[in-house]
């Protein structure tokens, strides 16, 4: 089999990927190990993040470290038997998370963040999935006047990006959430919005793919090879040889980067989620609590408590003690009904210290392009990324500049 184009990865940057590039008149193939949508685009919180202009940064106050270093707080957790893993990442991270650093981040990237809700409904419209989409922003909520007071100085800052928050006291809050028992007060952010069933999503745009004549095949990206004429892969269905080859593998880019001599400092962080049935439960957007490190989102298979971050191995057995800290700290806050299901999903966020994706071409294999390392944006980004993407591989003038996303930034 031939294509122009071969994707692999049917993730949700994957498959918005290979929309973008059909679009401008490319033959492609999707390709993935499992279905589309069903690794770690399947357990996110299901925001499409309008207002995260500034990337999640390493913390630079010695107490809260210290708190960290003794796992601690319930938003981020460690594996201390992964540490020496991971640690060199750590150390990049504090190092790219320096204010000047992050600010130059934040400038990178603010292109794709302003476009990325824009190009998703644009998508979305084309699928006929507009239905799974809703604007009622997000909440941040806070347990205190001090991280209150954080929390209002860290929404101001984003103002004058044109963006736009609510600042709400406790009886505010209760008005937009009656079901919401605590909370100081919160920040309503505005301008994001949020999916109902982000799997949904994935599976909506993989089937306007196929009916626009796209191909999905079943295959391994071990099997990777460069040809004189292209990139062959293994499928179920047969060999194919493409023309060019875009890796979109999420936290599993560094196992193909690496046979082709690509190092970079690229490490995981882990999340879990589990449903639940409403209950007495109204909530009707996603609601962070930002004290006690976890989000509860509405959707279609019920709400969704999802976890911060867990520094571990990709592979590490699973470790659920976030998870069932975090369903303490959520009955408390409203009231849930049962379980819907009893084991937790986990998955895996791929990431780079400066909190930027790599997305372009590879400087020394012709016809490889990247596109992965969203970090906790996967689904925000996805359909933007894979615009800028399509733009440079066709020749287009790309919408942004893609320069701070080369892999050559890591030397």
């Amino acid at each position: 089999m031939k294509a122009d184009v071969a994707v692999l990865g049917a993730g949700i940057v994957g498959v918005a990927a290979a929309l973008h590039l059909q679009t401008r008149g490319r033959d492609v193939v999707l390709i993935d190990r499992r279905g589309a949508g069903e690794e770690t685009s399947f357990g996110n919180a299901g925001l499409i993040e309008r207002a995260s202009i500034f990337p999640y940064l390493f913390p630079r106050d010695v107490k809260k470290l210290a708190v960290y270093a003794v796992n601690g707080l319930n938003e981020a957790r460690y594996n201390w038997r992964d540490l020496p893993a991971f640690a060199p990442f750590l150390l990049r991270y504090f190092i790219e998370s320096a204010p000047r650093r992050a600010l130059d981040h934040a400038l990178s990237v603010r292109p794709l963040i302003e476009a990325c809700l824009d190009e998703h409904e644009k998508l979305m419209a084309q699928a006929g999935a507009s239905n799974l989409l809703r604007k009622t922003g997000w909440l941040k909520l806070f347990r205190g006047e001090q991280s209150f007071a954080q929390g209002r100085a860290a929404a101001e800052a984003i103002r004058p990006f044109g963006l736009n928050v609510a600042i709400l006291d406790a009886p505010a809050l209760r008005q937009v959430e009656p079901s919401l028992r605590e909370g100081f007060g919160a920040v309503h952010y505005l301008d994001p919005a949020s999916i109902s069933d982000p799997q949904a999503l994935t599976l909506a745009y993989l089937k306007l793919f196929e009916a626009r004549g796209g191909r999905f095949l079943r295959g391994d990206a071990a099997s990777l090879r460069p040809a004189s004429d292209g990139y062959g892969v293994a499928t179920v269905e047969g060999p194919l040889l493409a023309r060019e080859m875009v890796l979109c593998l999420g936290p599993w880019s560094d196992l193909a980067l690496a046979p082709l001599g690509y190092q970079i400092p690229f490490a995981v962080k882990r999340g879990y989620h589990r449903h639940f049935h409403a209950g007495d439960s109204s909530l009707s957007r996603p609601a962070l609590d930002a004290d006690r490190g976890y989000l509860l989102a509405p959707m279609a298979q019920g709400i969704r408590l999802t976890t911060g971050a867990e520094f571990a191995r990709r592979d590490s057995a699973p470790d659920f003690t976030q998870i069932e800290t975090s369903e303490v700290f959520a009955r408390k806050l409203t009231p849930l009904g049962e379980r819907i299901e009893q084991t937790p999903w986990m998955g895996c966020r791929p990431c780079l210290p400066d909190m930027l994706p790599v997305l372009g071409p590879a400087p020394r294999h012709k016809g490889l392009w990247f596109n992965f390392g969203h970090q906790h944006h996967g689904l925000t980004l996805a359909a933007v990324c894979g615009r800028l993407l399509a733009e440079m591989m066709t020749g287009e003038t790309p919408f942004a500049d893609p320069t701070p996303f080369a892999i050559e930034r890591f030397g």
